[in-house]
């Protein structure tokens, strides 16, 4: 059983029976040392987003969840195939359980699924991911400021800001969480 304070960012709980993972988390201390919760919870087999407080004596239920480390294939049409790099099954989900990892994936990859009652419901990234430089606009010269910003497109087609000094075939590290430039592979 998780306490309502425990329920931080990324945190997978079960209310009735269905899995949710935290997306949003705000607490507001009251007098007394009482406290209300407020989080917004992503239903993980269905998608749907609700929000949900909860006071300082709550209890919530954890969700029994287990992880696989997969490889990732190919997206063909709108599924995508992945392969257990044990037993070398392979398997495909829906672009909908695949949701916006599909910016980063890239064939070859290692990656986790998560699963609840032996059906997928999420698809976990590695926190950051290196990824090549498909194409960035050049500078102008002298413009070399690092607060200078420009996009950049990656080999998996996702478009990022980057510093101004990045350049076409260098590897970036991208936070898979926020989607942002971290650093420049050396």
């Amino acid at each position: 059983m998780y306490q309502p304070t425990e329920l931080k960012k990324g945190v997978v709980c079960q209310i009735e029976g269905k899995p949710y993972r935290v997306t949003d988390y705000n607490q507001k201390v009251m007098g007394r040392g009482g406290s209300i919760v407020n989080v917004k919870l992503k239903n993980l087999i269905d998608g749907s987003v609700i929000p949900k407080t909860f006071k300082g004596q709550d209890k919530i239920e954890r969700a029994e969840v287990t992880n696989k480390t997969v490889q990732y294939l190919y997206k063909d049409g709108t599924d995508f195939h992945f392969m257990d790099p044990e037993s070398f099954e392979q398997f495909q989900l829906s672009e909908d359980i695949v949701d916006a990892a599909q910016q980063y994936l890239k064939e070859g990859d290692e990656l986790s699924l998560q699963f609840f009652d032996d059906r997928v419901i999420n698809v976990e990234l590695p926190k950051n991911l290196y990824l090549e430089v498909t194409y960035s606009e050049d500078v102008v010269k002298g413009d070399t400021t690092s607060s200078v910003l420009k996009d950049a497109t990656l080999e998996t087609g996702l478009v990022i800001k980057v510093p101004a000094f990045i350049k076409t075939g260098d590897i970036v590290s991208v936070d898979t969480t926020s989607g942002e430039y971290r650093e420049r592979k050396k």
